[in-house]
């Protein structure tokens, strides 16, 4: 199977798309302002999307390392690899503002497997978070979590496998609210994070699978939960849950869950691994397997 006589110029149009917001990220970065004041930690990982947050969801935080009246910014690679062959890397880019805007960039590769052989899915990320209310760490005399208002809009370069199995676009957006509490010396001692978002999407299998389908073609609102523990000041165990949306008549959709450790050597550097269930995914059920995770930050 070939992809698509048609990519070409919808795959120039996302390249474009992603020169221009690394064009922003850079110009933004590159602000007389020093980032380093932020707790270690608590800007998360990378998701796969990008920006600040966990492996599977963004969190309401703001990445970098930086607080109020600093630039700080982060980059990330990520790799899946499932039980049927599945192969997933993820790479980008994301700037924090002021610890109140964040732009962020990801590009993905996925690669089908036997179910394709050879072939690949192309999908660009542009994300934009805006925190409109209370503090994840230093509200600690209140349960107000801070909360943060996203935008992601998905691009996928490659709609051959989507379109066979009733994909009705190769371009959306989601929406989400996220909401994030630390709570310090929460458990035994140890800090605690736990976040909540409400996303409304018409994503399949997070936009590899192209948006919308014969099922449903509405947007809906799915839930995303994350918990972490910080052992240590540098070490953090949890889990993490999101539901997607089974718009597909061709295949079930099932929700995706991870359980996670992330260690932060440095402040300047994170690696995550991760055991992850992203449930079916097209013709092949039970797709778990390790992710792998490395962040730099500043």
């Amino acid at each position: 199977m070939t992809f698509l006589t048609r990519s070409d110029p919808v795959r120039h149009r996302g390249h474009r798309l992603l020169l221009a917001a690394a064009a922003l990220l850079a110009a933004t970065a590159a602000a007389p302002v020093h980032a380093g004041d932020r707790l270690l930690g608590t800007s998360g990982v990378s998701p796969v999307e990008g920006g600040g947050g966990g492996g599977l969801s963004p969190w309401g935080v703001i990445t970098g390392t930086g607080s109020r009246g600093q630039t700080g910014g982060s980059a990330y690679f990520t790799r899946i690899h499932t039980r049927g062959g599945y192969d997933l890397t993820a790479a980008g880019a994301a700037v924090g503002i002021s610890d109140r805007v964040e732009l962020s960039m990801a590009q993905w590769s996925f690669k089908l497997s036997d179910t394709v052989p050879g072939e690949k899915i192309r999908v660009q990320v542009l994300g934009a978070k805006l925190r409109i209310a209370g503090d994840a760490v230093y509200d600690q005399d209140t349960w107000m979590p801070q909360i943060t208002a996203g935008v992601q809009y998905k691009h996928n370069s490659d709609m051959a496998v989507p379109d066979l199995l009733g994909a009705k676009r190769g371009s959306d957006v989601d929406l989400y609210l996220s909401a994030t509490k630390v709570w310090l010396g929460g458990l035994a001692g140890c800090n605690v994070l736990l976040n909540a978002n409400l996303r409304a999407t018409r994503a399949n299998q997070f936009g590899l699978l192209g948006f919308g389908g014969d099922n449903s073609d509405d947007y809906k609102p799915q839930p995303e939960v994350s918990l972490g523990v910080m052992l240590r000041d540098d070490l953090v165990v949890g889990a993490e849950w999101r539901a997607k949306p089974d718009n597909l008549g061709a295949f079930k959709e099932e929700d995706a869950w991870d359980a996670f450790i992330a260690w932060f050597p440095t402040r300047w550097i994170s690696l995550t691994a991760a055991w992850v269930d992203l449930g079916n995914i097209a013709n092949k059920p039970h797709q778990t397997g390790w992710y792998f995770s490395g962040q730099l930050a500043f």
